[in-house]
């Protein structure tokens, strides 16, 4: 008996099975401002009585519940939504109980006999009386009146229609509704978390650019030099203009072009080995300006529609002021140098990596928390992070969550090209989007399978992906190889398959293409370790089609988000067919076809299989396909349409299917 002691064994009512959640509610999922939450769960009880579910949310620090009933979608599963408006963290649960009045309201609506009726209107007098007499015990007059009335309409005589609809009347049951008895309620066992974030964590499009090219003779560049290419990359359509490390570089072991070992003189070293005599995480290269003029550098991005996106790196150049300050971040090798990076066989020299297992591990956090916190006075509010898989997990957890308690608006992308379960780890403790292995997925097979696990399965809760065809570190194979149309393909499919993608823009732009070894894929010449200078406006610059490419995103709302992607059916494997509808629009609104021929040299046709009525197309009625990249269109009807596509001229069609054409003067010119 003394079990019994603390169990409340009239709580008959199960909540199970409540979605979303990430690792039984370990970790929060992840929204943008102005999304909203659809959340469902199991609920039912012992035996046949009705039961009311509610679903809670509130912002974190809110004592107040805001509920929202739920409804029943047969099978014991409930559903209901909430939106966010604001950014932040939220919390949400679900309760659940017998609702006594629900299972009377139910047994009236099935009562038949004379005498029964009158004996039911009594027990619903007393409950809705006890219901009256709590609402008046708490202040709530009005309420309590209204309800008065009903408890003496049920007790009057009343025939069994009248009866019948006395006690089903909707006035009375949202009466109950809101004030009805909450008694044995069920609870779920922690409340669930959720972090709001910008629309730009979901919805993105990024330019990398080295600041120390941008200068128009072919010397090193500056923040106002920088300053100059913003229109044009405004132009293109991006929103997010993202800059490697701007910070002093290291003289020790500094690398060459190539990454040869020996530096002349004049070479300028990798951004990534941070740090000099003049300073480290927080200071300016010097060449590059000032911290004013990269202040203005951000304001003038701003004014241009852009976010700058600031890279972070931590690890140190052996010129690093923290070697000297604090030896103990490092760790040291028998011969008293500091290790340096290595990844066998290859070395880094000009960087030392942090030691974590330090015994002044929490005074190394606090500092490496400050480098954000720094940028962040300096108006940047998106991090590019190199390498966090290498960091520890702990770590990121605590500093991404103290900064965005403060500052709910900031981007943190992964730069995490590691093993799966890593990278979903990552973006577990708060990273807002992930680098992802797009860059290597090139076969029909392998981009339906990876984006159907990055779009279909739970992990979408939490793992946003951010897809780049190549970055100063990889120059694909396919890239290489492919020519003109494999830049013209990797770069739509990576624009229309994620609502976040990026382009190392310059190389991306000029269809750089050249490895330094066979087999490899390090840039020849690569940026990482020398000046460029780039000719942006060569004729052949893929700077138009790459504008095509984002003004078709920004004026389609079904490519802004990846949830409603959809792959189809194509009788021929170098085909790829997918499909995404706007999902802010409860009939499904407008929908984009992408047809994508994955061989870069050789024309391939073939015939797609549509689902017309779940893309909103009537199956009997023609509709027009728009390639919104070409201009042309196309009238089809039914589900199987022949598609023919010549890399040479365009290896994809971005298709907005019409739902129908609505008079004859339509037909008639799309004939």
């Amino acid at each position: 008996m003394s079990q019994l002691k603390n169990l409340e064994g009239r709580r008959r009512t199960v909540i199970e099975n409540l979605r979303p959640q990430v690792d039984g509610g370990r970790f929060p999922i992840k929204r943008v401002v102005g999304e909203r939450v659809t959340v469902l769960a199991d609920i039912f009880c012992d035996g046949h009585d009705a039961l009311r579910g509610l679903l809670r949310h509130r912002q974190a620090g809110e004592s107040t519940w805001h509920e929202t009933p739920m409804r029943a979608l047969g099978n014991d599963r409930w559903q209901a939504e909430f939106a966010v408006d604001e950014l932040g963290r939220y919390e949400y649960s679900v309760i659940a109980w017998v609702d006594r009045f629900l299972t009377w309201r139910h047994d009236l609506a099935r009562r038949q006999n004379e005498a029964d009726i009158a004996v039911a209107l009594l027990v619903g007098a007393e409950l809705v009386e006890r219901t009256a007499q709590r609402c008046k015990a708490a202040g709530q007059d009005e309420a309590a009146a209204h309800l008065a009335k009903w408890v003496a309409r049920l007790r009057a005589p009343l025939s069994p229609a009248s009866a019948h609809a006395a006690g089903l009347d909707s006035e009375l049951a949202h009466l109950m509704a809101v004030h009805g008895e909450r008694n044995f309620v069920a609870e779920c066992e922690r409340n669930l978390e959720l972090v709001v974030e910008p629309l730009r964590a979901r919805f993105s499009a990024w330019y990398e650019l080295f600041p120390r090219s941008c200068a128009e003779t072919g010397e090193h560049g500056t923040f106002a030099d920088c300053e100059k290419r913003l229109p044009a990359i405004a132009g293109m359509g991006f929103d997010v203009l993202y800059l490697p490390p701007i910070h002093p570089i290291g003289a020790g072991y500094r690398k060459g072009p190539n990454n040869a070992l020996q530096a002349a003189a004049i070479d300028p070293g990798s951004p990534w080995a941070i740090g000099a005599a003049d300073g480290g995480h927080k200071a300016v290269h010097a060449q590059l300006g000032t911290l004013a003029d990269f202040r203005k550098l951000v304001t003038a991005a701003r004014e241009q529609g852009l976010e700058l996106a600031m890279d972070i790196a931590f690890q140190c150049s052996p010129d690093h002021p923290y070697v000297k300050a604090h030896p103990s971040w490092f760790r040291w090798r028998p011969d008293g140098r500091v290790q340096y990076a290595e990844n066998p066989p290859k070395k880094y020299q000009d960087i030392y990596p942090f030691d974590f297992e330090t015994d002044d591990w929490q005074p190394l956090w606090e500092e490496l928390k400050s480098v954000f916190d720094f940028w962040i006075a300096q108006g940047v509010s998106i991090f590019r992070v190199d390498n966090p898989h290498t960091k520890p997990f702990a770590m990121w957890e605590w500093l991404i969550g103290e900064i965005k308690r403060e500052h709910p608006e900031t981007i943190f992308l992964a730069e995490a090209f590691t093993r799966p379960r890593v990278m979903h780890r990552l973006a577990k403790l708060g990273f807002t989007q992930s680098y992802t292995y797009f860059t290597w997925r090139n076969t029909k097979r392998e981009l339906i399978e990876y984006f159907t696990e990055l779009t279909l399965n739970e992990s979408r809760e939490y793992f946003r992906p951010n897809l780049w065809p190549n970055t100063p570190d990889i120059l694909t194979e396919f890239l290489q190889y492919g020519g003109r149309p494999a830049f013209m393909l990797r770069a739509a499919l990576a624009a229309t398959l994620g609502a976040n993608y990026g382009i190392y823009g310059p190389a991306y732009e000029l269809m750089e293409h050249q490895a330094r070894d066979a087999g490899g894929e390090e840039y020849l010449n690569s940026e990482k370790y020398q000046l460029r200078r780039w000719d942006l406006q060569r004729a052949d610059s893929l700077s138009d089609y790459i504008t095509r490419l984002n003004r078709i995103r920004r004026d389609n709302p079904a490519l802004q988000s990846d949830w409603t992607l959809r792959f189809h059916d194509v009788d021929n494997d170098m085909l790829l067919c997918y499909s995404k509808s706007d999902a802010t629009q409860t009939d499904g609104g407008d929908s984009i076809v992408v047809v994508a021929n994955l061989d870069p040299h050789h024309a391939q046709s073939g015939w797609i299989e549509l689902p017309l009525e779940a893309l909103g197309m009537e199956a009997d009625r023609p509709y027009q396909a728009h390639d919104l990249l070409s201009g042309a269109r196309f009238l089809w009807q039914g589900p199987r349409n022949f598609i023919r596509l010549d890399p040479q001229a365009s290896p994809v069609h971005i298709l907005s299917l019409r739902r129908r054409l609505r008079t004859e003067r339509d037909f008639d010119y799309f004939l």
